[in-house]
């Protein structure tokens, strides 16, 4: 059975690296939302394997750091795993802080450590 994958705030180029990247090396199926509310709205009605969340929305460019915080706040949702999608090391330390498990940034699409990461839930 296939993983899901949420990818939330990411532009059409990287959603579709990222996508590519999941789906060709996983049998995982990558869905995407835009911003916070269709964020939760998704994650209530089904259940996802991993969330990752660009860390500045292309919708609005708004914190992905917010959404993070949402879903920690949320009882439902809390457990889900979370990584943040940033180049920037102390971007990535306040989402580890805020519960999200190591992620990676758009520079390190293609590291054998991101596929190494990404295997955890994807596999």
């Amino acid at each position: 059975m296939p993983r899901h994958i949420l990818d939330v705030g990411q532009c059409i180029p990287d959603h579709a690296a990222i996508r590519r990247l999941i789906e060709g090396q996983f049998d995982a199926a990558v869905e995407q939302t835009h911003e916070i509310a269709d964020t939760l709205a998704r994650l209530r009605q089904a259940k996802f394997d991993l969330v990752l969340i660009n860390r500045k929305l292309d919708l609005d460019y708004s914190e992905g750091l917010e959404i993070l915080e949402a879903i920690k706040a949320d009882p439902q949702l809390a457990e889900t795993p979370v990584m943040l999608v940033t180049n920037y090391p102390e971007h990535e330390q306040a989402a580890i802080e805020a519960g999200a498990v190591q992620g990676f940034g758009k520079d390190s699409l293609r590291s054998p450590q991101t596929r190494e990461r990404l295997a955890k839930y994807c596999s």
